[in-house]
């Protein structure tokens, strides 16, 4: 009962008594030590940083520093290479002149009351009288401001220390006089180099891959490290073994986790959902799975952008992976492009959510996994590009041979959305609360086409068969508009978009297209497009980037014309008492009545003929 009863967690029996025990923490201690050396000590210090980095044990070895005393040394002191005269006290607690306080259960301005009464009085034993306050976001904004006063002029006797979670929620004024500190995660290599000792130290065997999984379960905190590691070595008897720390965690064995990733980037959704089940029924949560699944796409995407002998440092700590990961990790890295790896994140960003959330994690995680080797089988942009052109059908996608994922290339949705077609021949006002829909409709990303007028409607070119004959004649196109609608025929996105948003035309003639280069487009959309043009047409063309002052862009022109409308429309008597009557409605749409061409008749002939045709007057729809 004796040995029992004394017996202290890893997390205090090795919690750091000096600097020098700190890990992970260099940049902190060398400032201290440069502040101490040279006697610039600060009247306050905050820190912060993640559970579990030693905010706490760092404040108390702070103390500790500021009130150093020995026989020959009676200043503060950042080595603390012996005991000092009052360092047990302050270490466990009990130093009547360092006061520590959880701001979580005083959050007062009572409590703070207190502490300013009693900073006027002088230390009863140690050179400084050291106030460490707990958790301070917790502080009311009243007992914050009743410590503004005191801690921007403190007595010379008097030190704060600050220590935080949430840094965000201290006020601007109290960390502006504070020194501040951001403890930083522990790096999973330098965690597992620390866990190494303090088995040794316990006379404890552990697995390399086993330190490796409680690195990276305790998402860089050294508590919670020590935690499950003191509950993994009275799990297994003082053995600590991968297989017992996946059992205690409830984690997935990364190799097949890896085997889970080659079934999805191959697009075998049976064998994706019996190793998720596989896996599930040994007490792998289906969270943890998916969450490993994102860890090693993040890895291999990492991995893509260095080579092998720089692969481990950029893509995280190689202590923390094993070999078999940093391995086929290397292969997939090779093999799989990024825009398949960034589409598969953003599949398990959002199907992670779904899990968590689900009362059904292993359906909900099934679901995500037919979602994304689904995402797999998809043709890649070009295939679809080809398909549009020629007609065809694109490439059915080739099962991966067993070892070798398939490199899927992500298409984009908006080549499988149908093109905008004719203009509405009806006029109306659409409203819509402001709190729905922010901003102005000017600055929409896909505008409304301008409504179609007889005078201004260009007509579309004829859609052309594909090049099969070099006697074929060219297609001559008659303006700009034309290269657009041609774009639109072809379903090329990619071209359309570039068209209607990046150039403002200077001059265009068959062949021919000079213009100003606006935005951001794609570095390879110039060559894109003009290779599709001359596909297209037959036709050699010459892109002249031009230094001449070109019109608006077509989305320029179109976001123009419908704010145009919209101030027109919140001027008439009519809107005005809509707007009035529904608070917080706004207008988000006009449209013009016209007489519908092509012989089709509008509902009422009078109105149509008497809507004037600029579309600038709006009585007639609102009598």
């Amino acid at each position: 009962m004796s040995e029992q009863s004394e017996y202290r967690v890893l997390a205090r029996k090795y919690r750091p008594l000096r600097f020098a025990d700190l890990i992970g923490q260099e940049p902190m201690v060398r400032t201290l030590s440069n502040a101490f050396a040279s006697g610039r000590i600060a009247q306050a210090y905050m820190l912060t940083g993640v559970r579990g980095v030693g905010k706490t044990t760092t404040a108390r070895i702070l103390a500790r520093a500021l009130n150093y005393k020995t026989e020959s040394v009676d200043e503060p002191n950042i080595l603390l290479e012996t005991e000092g005269e009052h360092c047990r006290a302050i270490i466990e607690g009990r130093h009547v002149d360092v006061i520590e306080m959880d701001a979580a259960s005083h959050t007062g301005i009572d409590d703070i009351r207190e502490i300013i009464e009693s900073v006027q009085y002088a230390p009863a034993l140690a050179r400084y009288k050291v106030y460490i306050i707990d958790e301070v976001h917790m502080l009311s904004r009243s007992a914050f401001n009743g410590l503004l006063k005191t801690l921007e002029e403190p007595p010379a006797h008097l030190k704060f220390i600050f220590a935080t979670t949430e840094i965000r929620k201290v006020p601007i004024t109290v960390l502006s006089r504070c020194q501040r500190f951001d403890l930083r995660r522990i790096e999973a290599g330098e965690m597992v180099e620390h866990l190494k000792k303090i088995t040794e130290a316990e006379k404890a065997e552990a697995e390399d891959e086993a330190l490796g999984m409680i690195a990276r379960a305790s998402e860089g905190s050294v508590r919670d490290a020590l935690s499950i590691l003191d509950q993994a070595i009275a799990h297994a008897d003082g053995k600590v073994m991968a297989e017992g720390i996946r059992s205690m965690l409830g984690l997935a064995d990364r190799a097949r986790v890896i085997d889970l990733f080659e079934h999805v980037m191959s697009g075998n959704i049976a064998a994706a959902l019996s190793e998720m089940k596989s896996q599930y029924d040994i007490g792998a949560d289906p969270y943890v799975v998916l969450t490993d699944l994102a860890d090693f796409i993040h890895y291999v995407t990492r991995l893509k952008y260095a080579g092998s002998a720089e692969g481990a440092a950029l893509a995280g700590n190689s202590a923390a992976f094993s070999e078999a990961e940093r391995v086929r990790g290397s292969e997939f890295a090779e093999k799989l492009s990024v825009r398949v790896l960034g589409r598969a994140w953003q599949f398990l960003l959002k199907g992670l959510a779904e899990v968590r959330s689900s009362e059904r994690a292993l359906a909900a995680a099934d679901m995500v996994l037919v979602r994304l080797t689904h995402a797999a089988d998809l043709p890649s942009h070009e295939e679809l590009v080809r398909m549009a052109s020629e007609g065809g059908k694109p490439d059915a996608p080739q099962p991966a041979a067993s070892g070798a994922p398939a490199s899927a290339v992500s298409a984009s949705s908006e080549t499988r959305h149908a093109p905008v077609s004719a203009a509405p021949v009806n006029a109306s006002v659409a409203f819509a609360p402001r709190n729905d829909v922010p901003g102005d409709m000017s600055g929409a990303s896909e505008p409304v086409p301008r409504a179609g007028r007889a005078e201004n409607a260009v007509p579309k070119p004829q859609p052309q068969p594909a090049v099969s004959d070099a006697g074929e004649p060219p297609l001559v196109l008659k303006g700009f508009e034309d290269l657009i609608f041609l774009a639109e025929d072809k379903r090329d996105i990619r071209v359309k978009l570039f068209l209607r948003r990046n150039v403002r035309l200077v001059s265009f003639k068959s062949g021919t297209l000079e213009f100003n280069l606006v935005g951001d487009p794609p570095r390879e959309i110039l060559q894109h497009a003009k290779e599709r043009l001359e596909t297209w047409t037959r036709l050699r063309w010459n892109f002249i980037i031009s230094d001449k002052e070109g019109l608006p862009t077509i989305e320029e022109i179109e976001h123009a014309e419908k704010s145009s409308q919209i101030e027109k429309a919140r001027s008439h008597p009519t809107v005005k008492a809509v707007l009035e009557a529904f608070e917080g409605a706004r207008i988000v749409d006009v449209r013009i009545r016209e007489k519908a061409e092509e012989g089709l008749a509008p509902a009422d002939e009078d109105t149509a003929e008497d809507m004037p045709a600029d579309g600038g007057n709006l009585d007639d729809f609102f009598e």
